[in-house]
């Protein structure tokens, strides 16, 4: 089961371990960006199993003209959605490798 971490309530984490919701948490809010430093927009929400705990998507907010030229995949809200696969490093902003978000 697919759910985004705002639909989380009291113990409906499953699997998901409070410090990785916790880690999860301090991503929203941050820039997106390439390794080459184009802006994508802001992570607005993560999508992840919830039996699991894996983290499946970023869900971007505030999407950049950059963004918008690309083909990636969209929530039912038509917010563009990155594979966390493709994040290499979480710091100041989340860098993602374009060439891994197809």
């Amino acid at each position: 089961m697919l759910v985004d971490l705002y639909s989380l309530k009291g113990g409906e984490c499953g699997m998901v371990e409070d410090a990785e919701k916790k880690y999860s948490k301090t991503l929203i809010g941050k820039t997106v960006v390439s390794k080459t430093g184009k802006r994508f927009g802001e992570v607005g929400n993560i999508l992840f199993e919830t039996r699991s705990g894996e983290l499946l998507h970023l869900v971007v907010s505030k999407p950049t003209g950059y963004i918008e030229g690309l083909d990636l995949a969209k929530d039912e809200e038509g917010k563009h959605l990155i594979p966390f696969s493709a994040v290499v490093a979480v710091g100041d902003f989340v860098v993602i490798a374009e060439e891994d978000m197809g």
